[in-house]
């Protein structure tokens, strides 16, 4: 059974991934045998990062400083990680932000912002990788999405309107990949305690999320491990086109 779980051999690109959610992720696919590319807008943190996701594995692994909310950053990105590992097998679309804001106070930098880091740097990536997965005749796509692509709350407009794009992106780029071996599916996390609801969140809010969760708590990032490593691996190889939601029973309520 564990051989369905094995990424040995596999090349993953994680955005956002040198903290929170991101940096979780990329050790769970570095622990199913994976080696990691990993990219963010801070060196440092990066350097950092790339270190403890690697500790005590055999596994290789990188960091690229870019900056997903400017289009050439995310297509150049692609380019750079392929020269260095020669491919992309796993690619797993995290980055993202929030600048909360009622609809009639939006600032159309803000809105642009939001909108290319979350839902256009996911697609200009996408369809960097495609080429390479179809000579291949595999590959996994997994945009990390959220609960509140299904539902949401007030001032959350474009983090809302990103996070349901992702859901639609998924189920139509299924079809055009499919026939090819390549799977896209969604991760909608909910409460988890990473820097960005922390940072905007009161205490109020942060007790009222846990309190409407079933399992009346906040999550943590290695939680996700299990779920990306799952549509990462042959384990889900008819898996495609969906969104698996990890959220303590946020929804559910």
């Amino acid at each position: 059974m564990s051989s369905l779980f094995d990424l040995t051999g596999k090349v993953a690109l994680v955005t956002g991934g040198s903290k929170g959610l991101g940096k979780a992720m990329a050790r769970g696919l570095v622990e199913a045998g994976a080696d990691v590319a990993i990219s963010s807008r801070n060196e440092a943190e990066l350097n950092d990062a790339l270190k403890q996701i690697l500790a005590g594995t055999n596994r290789q692994g990188a960091s690229f400083v870019a900056d997903l909310s400017q289009r050439s950053e995310s297509i150049r990105l692609a380019e750079r990680v392929i020269e260095r590992f020669g491919k992309i097998d796993i690619l797993v679309n995290n980055a993202g932000s929030n600048i909360v804001s009622p609809i009639d106070a939006i600032k159309d930098a803000d809105w642009d912002y939001i909108l290319e880091l979350n839902l256009s740097s996911a697609m200009a990536l996408t369809r960097a990788v495609v080429p390479g997965m179809k000579s291949r005749k595999w590959g996994r796509i997994i945009h990390i999405s959220s609960t509140f692509g299904f539902v949401s709350k007030e001032k959350r407009n474009v983090y809302s309107a990103t996070k349901s794009g992702l859901l639609g992106m998924t189920r139509a780029s299924s079809m055009d990949v499919g026939p090819f071996g390549i799977t896209v599916n969604c991760i909608a996390p909910g409460p988890f305690l990473t820097d960005l609801p922390m940072s905007l969140l009161s205490e109020t809010e942060k007790k009222a999320f846990s309190d409407h969760t079933s399992l009346n708590r906040w999550g943590q990032p290695d939680e996700l491990k299990g779920p990306v490593v799952f549509l990462a691996s042959e384990a889900a190889a008819y898996v495609t086109g969906t969104c698996i939601v990890v959220d303590g029973g946020y929804l559910a309520k």
